[in-house]
């Protein structure tokens, strides 16, 4: 593997500013939260409002949500993504969210502050390369299937076409084992910035699927990655879509708090 545009270099690792004093890098811990899928106007808004209570400075929500499904909720489109953006400039937080058409690209340019690119279209090359043309974060998932040569590679392809503000998120790749939805590679975490010099954050919902393993995980993830990403629900045993791997608000804010307490702790 020939890595030439995120090879690691310690004298030029990747800082990512998306303003307001919101900065990803591996200095500093990130925290990202929201639904799995955006709803409803109003859910979204009352997310929002209670990040902000958190000082969480990034909410996540899917609009598109490709599903192995074609009959399960396959999100609101663009019309989650205003949704989206509406919550964001009214409480001053960023907003991540998946785009899976090359198409839609441009359309959703002024909705989001960072492209995601999830699992199943980690190789989707048209796609990648098209994000990669725009002057916005790209936050790549990790397939579910893919080495960590495959990962990189993908971040290569994007910024071959111009773009380097990558964010590397490790989600969990399907193994043998089934009693967690996918198996959370944290040696994988440990690669990627071992070879890379992008930040890497993890995602422990869909590197576990089960809420119970989500605190556990991102404790251990924080001695290694930059950041974490967590499913979050009003009401998650209602959700739409993922619930069984959604905290609910007082869970997200338990959490919250041991991770930053536990994060002081390792930066000492």
């Amino acid at each position: 593997m020939e890595l030439k545009l995120i090879s690691y270099d310690k004298n030029n690792l990747k800082s990512i500013d998306l303003g307001d004093n919101v900065i990803i890098d591996r200095d500093r811990l990130t925290m990202i939260a929201g639904p799995c899928s955006v709803e409803s106007r109003e859910q979204i808004l009352r997310t929002a409002e209670y990040l902000k209570s958190l000082d969480i400075k990034i909410m996540r929500g899917g609009a598109f949500k490709p599903r192995s499904s074609p009959y399960s909720f396959q999100g609101l489109g663009f019309e989650g993504l205003k949704y989206l953006r509406e919550a964001g400039d009214k409480y001053n937080i960023k907003i991540v969210s998946e785009i899976i058409d090359p198409r839609d690209v441009e359309k959703a340019y002024d909705y989001v502050d960072i492209f995601q690119i999830g699992s199943r279209n980690m190789q989707n090359y048209s796609l990648i390369r098209e994000i990669g043309k725009v002057d916005k974060p790209v936050l790549l998932k990790r397939g579910m299937n893919a080495t960590i040569s495959e990962w990189l590679m993908s971040a290569e392809y994007i910024a071959l076409e111009g773009n380097d503000d990558i964010i590397l998120c490790e989600r969990g790749i399907r193994t043998f084992e089934n009693y967690t939805r996918n198996t959370l590679d944290l040696a994988g975490v440990a690669v990627a910035k071992e070879l890379s010099r992008l930040p890497v954050i993890v995602d422990p919902s869909h590197g576990t699927g089960r809420r119970e393993l989500i605190e556990p995980m991102s404790r251990a993830a924080i001695t290694l990655a930059d950041g974490l990403m967590i499913e979050m629900h009003e009401n998650p045993d209602k959700a739409i879509s993922d619930g069984f791997q959604s905290l609910n608000f007082t869970q997200m804010k338990e959490l919250v708090t041991r991770i930053r307490k536990l994060h002081d702790l390792l930066a000492k």
